[in-house]
């Protein structure tokens, strides 16, 4: 298969998804019991995400079409993080506990507003140890995210619930924007390997031409 089809299908199944997310949230399949953990949710996180490493170990040209994508565009896709003020918003009226809210928050904003900077100045192979650690700084604040969801109420069982992430318009973040975001994640990361650093000449060293 080709790199165009790949993408056509790529783009179709994230569009399933995104409606499968909608469809199921719309339904309350998300929704669980107080005090009881978040199954389904936790469900629709893994899931994608198990989906897309099985994929992506056992095809080499899905591989290959996954290496071809623009560090740039999946880099800059992360600046829609910075929405992530909703959740601070939703904190202040007391809608979701602060367990979850501050951290998520925060963490979001700040990957979203240095998603463009990293994308413009950073994705390239003389800033590929840095590159890859502001990736990994955005899974570390994904996956602490996901943890905080999970244990909010067993840390504090009579505070404020996390439902309000199991039902729209929030449920879309955990069950399609967090696995998206850490599948983009990954990719770049797999690129960014993938580059051979270009040293800048010393002082006074002949730059090197391709002419002979």
């Amino acid at each position: 298969m080709t790199n165009a089809k790949y993408a056509k299908l790529t783009t179709g199944l994230i569009f399933v998804w995104l409606l499968f997310s909608l469809t199921a949230s719309a339904l309350h399949l998300f929704r669980t019991a107080p005090g009881q953990p978040p199954i389904p949710l936790g469900l629709a996180v893994l899931i994608p995400i198990a989906t897309f490493v099985i994929w992506s170990a056992t095809s080499q040209p899905f591989r290959q079409f996954l290496l071809s994508l623009n560090p740039r565009t999946l880099t800059f896709v992360q600046s829609w993080r910075i929405a992530g003020y909703v959740f601070l918003v939703l904190y202040a009226y007391g809608i979701l506990p602060g367990q979850l809210a501050l951290p998520a928050g925060w963490g979001d904003i700040a990957i979203g507003a240095t998603a463009p900077l990293v994308a413009m100045k950073l994705a390239n192979p003389n800033h590929r140890k840095s590159f890859i650690f502001w990736q990994l700084l955005g899974i570390t604040d994904l996956v602490n995210a996901v943890g905080m969801g999970v244990s909010a109420q067993f840390l504090n069982p009579h505070g404020i619930s996390t439902g309000a992430m199991t039902v729209l318009p929030m449920s879309v973040i955990p069950t399609f924007a967090v696995p998206l975001f850490l599948i983009l994640h990954f990719i770049s990361i797999a690129q960014a390997r993938q580059w051979q650093e270009q040293p800048y000449p010393r002082v006074g060293e002949p730059l090197q031409s391709s002419a002979l």
